[in-house]
């Protein structure tokens, strides 16, 4: 009998997920662009791999928002809100840590979960991943974008056609049988509305986790296709390369989704690094000294004219009531203060968009006191000091914060890269030097971030 299928309240959405095997850890597995937690066991390599899972471990897989039997939520939702999902899930099961196992689409998230939740994550393996979807100078296989819309465009011109599922499933699984065609059309079709998967494959244009890359921390598989004809073999060699101590593997074959007869070695990849990294763990439930973090700088403009303008006891009152605003903006946006020095407020965030929404909220907040505040922000690897964060990370945030100009949010390509499908809208401001920080640095002032 297949599992039943529960629901876990994340936010005010109900994610569906099903939980199968009792082995000594747990694997949360994270699918592609759609799925369906149930019509997967019809695809018979979904079942051959959740089977062979859950004979040596407890898997835990889920619809992510918007898709299969998850709620109608907005599918193009930034990837730290669906992160907020995945721990909704881990959660609802008791699934303290766990091996998160992506693929395809599911990489991204997978990888920027990993980076950012080190406590919760020991292993990662990717299939079919890549940590960018368009073309750049520095990333060659991507997807031109003139190509990536003319695909939107034709998805939006046929939202829900069933020869373009079948001819998608024969590309994704080019040695499978008539009856795995089918069911995979069928999983394809039932995995999202024809508007979800617009919206997803809308968000997934803009996806770009190159810059967390280096930030992950546990032992990592990357599994490709030497000639995947969905996502270029050189996607997932990058990840390799750029993840530390990642092991990679390539398969033969011109396939993105196996089919059962191509799964053996695929099988025995997961399984054979999935049980080498468990009984290689040393530190137990040590609690991780990195952590992939977004920084925030804030302070006000004009403080020193202010201050000798009202007084000292003026200035105080006033800072009491800014510190006040400042901290309830972080208290709904999930921020954790850091330190607080004179007029200036140094925070952390799990997420960019909720950092960039908290800052643009403390700006507005401002006008009510007559003041003015400038606002930068990074995310990267930072150390963990008696919980707090520091490092090389947290430096380059306070020198995003010290060229921005006043009333504006200033952020750093990393944090822009990330927030794909929040909806948060940016103006170019160019190259910088950042003083003491190596390199070039692209910047970008936020000109819309609504809650």
């Amino acid at each position: 009998m297949n599992p039943e299928t529960r629901y876990a309240q994340s936010g005010d959405v109900n994610i569906a997920y099903q939980v199968n095997g009792d082995g000594p850890f747990d694997v949360v597995f994270i699918p592609g662009t759609t799925s369906h937690v149930e019509l997967a066991w019809e695809v018979p390599f979904l079942r051959t791999l959740f089977e062979r899972i859950g004979s040596f471990a407890r898997l835990i897989h889920f619809d992510k928002r918007g898709t299969g039997m998850s709620d109608a939520a907005d599918a193009g939702t930034p990837l730290e809100v669906r992160m907020d999902d995945v721990r909704a899930v881990m959660d609802a099961v008791g699934s303290q840590r766990a091996a998160v196992f992506g693929v395809s689409e599911g990489a991204p998230m997978s990888i920027l979960f990993a980076a950012s939740h080190p406590d919760r994550t020991w292993a990662l393996v990717l299939q079919g991943g890549e940590a960018r979807t368009l073309w750049a100078h520095d990333y060659p296989w991507g997807m031109p974008e003139a190509e990536y819309r003319a695909a939107l465009d034709a998805i939006a011109a046929r939202p829900d056609d069933p020869e373009r599922r079948e001819q998608r499933a024969r590309s994704a699984s080019t040695n499978a049988s008539e009856g795995e065609i089918a069911a995979l059309a069928n999983y394809f079709r039932n995995g999202a509305s024809p508007g979800a998967r617009l919206a997803l494959a809308r968000m997934n244009m803009s996806i770009d986790v190159r810059g967390v890359l280096s930030a992950i921390r546990v032992p990592t598989l990357v599994l490709h296709h030497s000639e995947d004809p969905w996502t270029p073999v050189e996607a997932g060699r990058f990840l390799a390369r750029q993840i530390p101590g990642a092991t990679y593997v390539e398969l033969p074959g011109k396939l993105h989704i196996p089919s059962v007869a191509d799964s053996g070695r695929y099988l025995d990849e997961v399984q054979g690094f999935l049980e080498r990294a468990w009984e290689a763990r040393t530190d137990g439930e040590r609690e991780p000294d990195r952590v992939l973090a977004t920084v925030l700088f804030t302070d006000i403009v004009g403080a020193s004219e202010r201050a000798a303008t009202l007084g000292d006891r003026g200035w105080r009152d006033l800072l009491e009531q800014h510190h006040e605003l400042v901290r309830r903006q972080l208290m709904r946006y999930r921020g954790t203060e850091v330190d607080t020095a004179g007029d200036g407020f140094f925070a952390s965030f799990d997420g960019p968009a909720r950092a960039i929404r908290c800052a643009c909220a403390i700006s507005e907040s401002m006008g009510d006191l007559g003041l003015n505040i400038r606002a930068g922000l990074h995310t990267g690897e930072c150390e963990l000091v008696d919980g707090k964060v520091a490092g090389i990370a947290v430096h380059t945030g306070a020198r995003v914060a010290s060229e921005a100009k006043p009333s504006e949010v200033l952020v750093s390509s990393t944090v822009k890269d990330l927030v794909a499908g929040s909806g948060i809208e940016f103006q170019d401001r160019g190259m910088a030097q950042l003083k003491g920080i190596p390199g070039e640095w692209h910047l970008y002032a936020v000109r819309g971030a609504a809650p």
